[in-house]
């Protein structure tokens, strides 16, 4: 033979179709399609959820929040947070309801918030922890949240006609610039503690009663009214007319605070911003511009420990 093989005597068989699968491998390949993306795949919600309540309880952020919208002033607040939510109730701030997540995993925290919004008659809530992100903002909130209605601000005469029928000498704290509604609220346990009568805040550029301030006055807002003036220049104008001194506080100012011969008469105390001081047209309304003494390393006082020194200078003049 040519190929040098050796020939089996039989005929060769014809090559004919071997046998396969019958196309069933290439039909369970068809309609898939590309692999889906992590969010889409059945378990992806349950391991997101458990890593942002896991997020929380360690105290740490997710993702960066949205930028806020701007709220209306006679919007609710809420507080957000186990500590918050439980401090805000033991210190008495009015509250509309509590919410709370479902299938929560209870501590002490939670069930001493929960039984002080049932003696209280605060509506509890139980909702998903979705809804908690969007009333939070996007802040931490461990899985409670507590309702704070709009505070329902007095008009700047008000506080005058408060000490008048306490038959009192007028004790007012205007802010002008104070932006931090920790120092509102810090400045409103201060004035509490030392007498006056109420606090006044610019409408706009200016801390307002928010979640934040009630949670550092630690409940002292409940007992002090706070107004709030359209123009604050005008508002102390007023005040002037109606027989109050102004005294403004000021790293500048060229008298101490405790040398102020006007301490004992009916008085408006101006506390302006940590790092501006007071602005240029309240300044100009202001009979005294004061200083606080302290030692040169010092530059500057938070605004919240300024007020309280001042009125305590004050409180003591009027005791002596």
């Amino acid at each position: 033979m040519a190929a040098g093989g050796r020939a089996s005597g039989r005929p060769a068989k014809k090559k004919g179709p071997s046998k396969g699968t019958g196309g069933q491998v290439r039909r369970g390949l068809e309609g898939r399609g590309a692999t889906p993306p992590a969010e889409m795949r059945h378990w992806y919600k349950d391991k997101a959820r458990a890593e942002r309540i896991a997020r929380e309880d360690r105290g740490g952020g997710g993702r960066r929040p949205a930028p806020r919208a701007k709220r209306s002033d006679d919007a609710p607040e809420h507080i957000g947070g186990r500590n918050p939510v439980l401090e805000a109730l033991q210190a008495g701030v009015p509250a509309n309801a509590l919410y709370v997540a479902q299938r929560i995993d209870n501590d002490d925290r939670v069930r001493d918030s929960i039984k002080i919004a049932a003696e209280r008659g605060i509506a509890l809530l139980e909702v998903t922890r979705d809804k908690l992100d969007r009333l939070t903002e996007g802040a931490v909130h461990q899985g409670v949240a507590l309702q704070i209605p709009a505070y329902d601000y007095a008009h700047p005469s008000e506080l005058v006609e408060l000490a008048h029928d306490a038959a009192e000498t007028p004790l007012i704290v205007a802010l002008d610039g104070v932006t931090d509604p920790r120092n509102l609220g810090a400045i409103a346990r201060s004035a509490t503690a030392f007498g006056a009568h109420g606090l006044l805040v610019p409408s706009r550029r200016s801390a307002g009663v928010t979640g934040g301030a009630w949670k550092t006055s630690a409940g002292t807002l409940a007992n002090l009214r706070v107004a709030r003036a359209s123009n604050l220049t005008a508002a102390l104008r007023e005040y002037r007319e109606a027989g109050l001194f102004v005294i403004g506080l000021d790293g500048e100012g060229r008298v101490d605070i405790g040398d102020v011969d006007l301490l004992g008469e009916p008085l408006v105390v101006v506390v302006g911003s940590e790092g501006k001081g007071l602005s240029r047209l309240v300044r100009e309304q202001c009979d005294v511009v004061a200083r606080i003494p302290m030692a040169a390393a010092a530059e500057s006082l938070n605004a919240g420990v300024a007020a309280g020194v001042t009125l305590y200078e004050v409180a003591r003049h009027r005791r002596g």
